[in-house]
């Protein structure tokens, strides 16, 4: 009977922080002539440690790597003049950033011009040079940010033998689910390896999300459910699912599952134990995000940003030139010549043609199913990457971000039908036939930090020991103190105003 609930509820149920961290530094980037915050901007704590500001100009530099500071921060963002602070000795947490007034296009008047083509063959010559795959050591910030949205739920009961499962019944059970639901995790940890391999060691882990919410309508559903089939339904039965022309069938007499001391069933809903899972598989759900991650970066053979790899099908366009730090770039837009997937931007370094960041966005579906009555549609794919120098010469991720969204549809009958071999005469017992019509759409963003990237050796990998499975801490509100100690992106608004209904 378990799988038979869970059949129909996989199918139903498809600012800144006023209490600063004591000790760490904590302060907003603005431009100096608007006063706008500056998202992204670059804070850089020694030749291969930093972290960025988040989408509202925020960032906080913890106390342990505060007490080992031994120069000046420098604070940079694209088109605008480096600033240095002394966070320690710093009181005001507004840094202001002024904008470069460099006449940037003079720089090149003596030089043969480079149209956008050829910008792009440089490109693509310099990526082996630019993105070696070596092995490195990263500190890594891991945020994921999720939400899941009922766009419609509509069940129609055109059939029932059973009294109590009926469309008031299945109109209450409809207006009890939760129509929205957000969930958020943040980890701190080392990763080591390159391209191929990766190993992941996580420090510190925190899953923020309403518990009321992840497991919408099913404890009170299952509890009418049993009700009603303890009543109705015969304890050597089993049931025939058909929706359309696909059908299924499911035994009932699964002794583990029913209780037995009046001849009775026992419906069993462990939403307890499903909690603990979540909570628990942080590792391999992380490293499973930061495959998503990788598989957006535009120099790897396998990428989905295919923009550099069918070059000849995206056309180029030189905007104008900026600063990144104390690079000259190349600003470069492109779109689709036809059926391609994305549009976006390319900063490029005029010295040595490497992407310092790339924003992109798709400009149609990625992909799309439609048969029997279920639709699919990846609608949403964008992002934007931040590259620095190394101290070898290559570049290599400092942020990375990652939008991604799905709308899912249901539209198609749903009939159970309960069966009874040891029942004199039919078979059927009892049937219910329903219509059902749902769509819901997903979202989720990804965001990597990297603050600090050291080049390691074959044995240095060898002797990295991946984590065990670690329970991450469950968080029913934002905790500005969780993370004491650590340097993070600073969560957005919407983290911070976030609190659960049930702790």
């Amino acid at each position: 009977m378990t799988a038979l609930i869970k059949f129909i509820l996989t199918l139903l149920i498809g600012t800144y922080a006023a209490t600063a961290v004591a000790q760490s530094f904590n302060a907003t980037v603005h431009d100096a002539r608007t006063n706008e915050p500056i998202p992204f901007a670059t804070v850089k704590l020694s030749r291969n440690t930093g972290t960025i500001t988040n989408e509202e100009g925020i960032f906080t530099i913890g106390e342990r790597k505060l007490a080992s500071l031994k120069d000046s921060v420098y604070i940079s963002s694209m088109g605008y003049e480096e600033v240095a602070i002394l966070p320690k000795k710093v009181g005001d947490t507004i840094i202001k950033l002024k904008v470069k007034t460099n006449e940037l296009e003079n720089v090149f008047l003596t030089n043969n011009p480079l149209e956008a083509e050829d910008i792009i063959a440089r490109v693509k010559e310099n990526i082996a040079t630019n993105y070696p795959n070596t092995l490195t050591e990263k500190k890594i910030f891991f945020r994921q940010s999720a939400s899941n949205t009922m766009d419609k739920m509509d069940v129609e009961v055109e059939k029932t033998t059973i009294p109590e499962f009926n469309q008031a019944f299945m109109d209450s059970l409809v207006g009890a689910v939760e129509k929205k639901s957000d969930y958020y995790s943040e980890s701190v940890g080392t990763l080591a390896g390159n391209y191929n391999k990766q190993k992941l060691v996580i420090d510190k882990a925190a899953k923020l999300y309403d518990k009321s919410k992840k497991d919408v309508g099913v404890e009170s559903f299952g509890k009418r459910l049993e009700e009603i089939v303890e009543k109705n339904v015969k304890a050597d039965s089993y049931f025939k699912i058909k929706s359309g022309i696909i059908g299924t069938t499911i035994e009932v007499d699964d002794s583990t599952k029913m209780g037995s001391s009046n001849g009775g069933l026992k419906i069993e809903v462990d939403t307890e134990q499903e909690e603990n899972d979540k909570e628990q598989a942080i590792t391999a759900s992380i490293k499973s995000d930061l495959s998503d991650l990788f598989e957006a970066m535009f120099y790897k053979e396998d990428t989905k940003l295919d923009f550099l790899t069918k070059s000849n099908r995206y056309r180029f366009t030189k905007k104008e030139f900026t600063s990144i730090g104390d690079a000259i770039v190349y600003v470069v837009d492109f779109e689709p010549k036809g059926r391609k997937d994305f549009k976006g931007t390319l900063y490029i370094n005029t010295e040595d043609y490497a992407v310092m960041r790339l924003e992109y966005e798709n400009v149609r579906k990625l992909s799309s199913f439609g048969m029997f009555g279920i639709s699919y549609k990846k609608h949403l794919y964008r992002g934007k990457s931040i590259y620095a120098k190394d101290e070898n010469g290559g570049y290599s991720l400092r942020y990375m971000e990652l939008e991604d969204g799905d709308k899912v549809g249901i539209d198609r009958p749903l009939k159970i039908i309960e069966k009874n071999k040891n029942v004199a005469g039919r078979r059927k017992q009892n049937e219910v036939a329903m219509e059902i019509e749902f769509a819901t759409t997903s979202y989720s963003k990804k965001e990597l930090v990297v603050f600090n990237s050291v080049v390691i050796d074959e044995p240095a990998y060898k002797n990295v020991t991946e984590s065990e499975e670690l329970e991450a801490t469950y968080l029913p509100n934002y905790d500005p103190n969780f993370w004491k100690g650590y340097t993070i992106m600073e969560p957005n608004a919407a983290i911070q105003s976030f609190k659960s209904e049930s702790k």
